[in-house]
């Protein structure tokens, strides 16, 4: 019997783990861990990027779905002083931009619709106002960038107030914009019934862009792109470029321009004026034929300014960007 109890005691000190042969398990799982995780990471980031580039490829589709009906691409707006109104209709006569006029070709009708009161532009209701607040605090995820931000509502530090819309504390974010051109202008409120906005981009204040006026040709036009947001302010609505609601009129928070190239994103750097990215390497931009295509970083700036262009005459050829 004592034979027996001194195997097993035997048996069960030499099945047993030292201290030191634990601590070196340890060690070799936490070597796997920090090998995987750089490329679970990876994966991750590489599902994202593909995610981006869908959303801007629905978005071009939309508007050239609304080009197809009314005969040309959805205008900038009125300026940034306003947002979009139902009862407006399309084109020049619309004061909210095109993330606003392409709602019913993303299966966003009811969106669009909120704020209606059977009104001109010119005559706002409290209806109008109240409803332009809701809508912009409905969040969609085809405006945003995975990389960046979940589609959410985040403050609005400023608290703007558009000529037709309450006080927006809050709202959803935008994170791609329109092409106005190679020259930085906007519109604060562009006057109805003025003469068209200056740029020569596809989206403008008080244009309407007709596919037939792009004559450098669809596919090698921009027509919409990520923007450069500070990564520090992507949820504090304080990036100027990001401060206010994602429908209004021809301005940086809903247009860009290609005079400075697209830039990745940094911490505690604003390009509110730029097309930018928070992806290495390239920044997507879907062009006027509906395909999208990531833009280098460090392409030549005059090649970056004549894909914005509609109509420069210059030939490029995109393939090789």
């Amino acid at each position: 019997m004592a034979n027996k109890r001194a195997k097993v005691r035997h048996r069960s000190a030499s099945a047993a783990f030292t201290l030191v042969e634990l601590l070196v398990v340890i060690t070799i799982i936490g070597i796997l861990i920090g090998l995987l995780l750089p490329a679970v990471q990876s994966a991750r980031e590489a599902a994202r990027r593909l995610q981006c580039q869908n959303n801007p490829k629905q978005l071009s589709l939309a508007m050239l779905n609304h080009e197809q009906a009314h005969g040309f691409l959805p205008s900038g707006g009125w300026g940034f002083m306003w947002t979009g109104d139902p009862d407006a209709g399309t084109g020049i006569g619309q004061p909210g931009s095109w993330s606003y006029s392409i709602l019913p070709y993303i299966e966003q009708e009811a969106l669009y619709m909120l704020g209606s009161d059977n009104q001109p532009p010119e005559q706002i209701s409290t209806d109008q106002r109240e409803g332009s607040v809701e809508r912009d605090q409905t969040p969609l995820s085809a405006f945003n960038c995975p990389s960046r931000r979940r589609a959410i509502v985040f403050n609005r530090s400023r608290n703007r107030k558009y000529n037709n819309s309450n006080n927006l504390p809050r709202a959803a974010g935008l994170d791609y914009v329109a092409n106005s051109g190679d020259t930085i202008r906007y519109s604060g409120d562009w006057a109805r019934g003025s003469a068209p906005f200056d740029g020569n981009g596809i989206s403008l204040a008080g244009a309407e862009v007709a596919m037939a006026h792009i004559r450098d040709g669809s596919s090698n036009t921009y027509m919409l792109g990520e923007k450069y947001i500070g990564p520090d302010q992507y949820f504090n609505g304080l990036d100027d470029g990001d401060d206010h609601g994602i429908y209004e009129g021809h301005g940086v928070d809903t247009h860009r321009w290609s005079a400075h190239l697209p830039a990745q994103e940094r911490p505690g750097e604003m390009a509110w004026w730029s097309f930018g990215s928070p992806h290495s390497g390239s920044c997507n931009f879907a062009f006027c034929d509906g395909s999208v295509r990531g833009i280098s970083y460090s392409i030549d700036l005059e090649v970056h300014k004549v894909l914005a262009h509609r109509a420069s005459g210059v030939p490029v050829d995109v393939s090789q960007f």
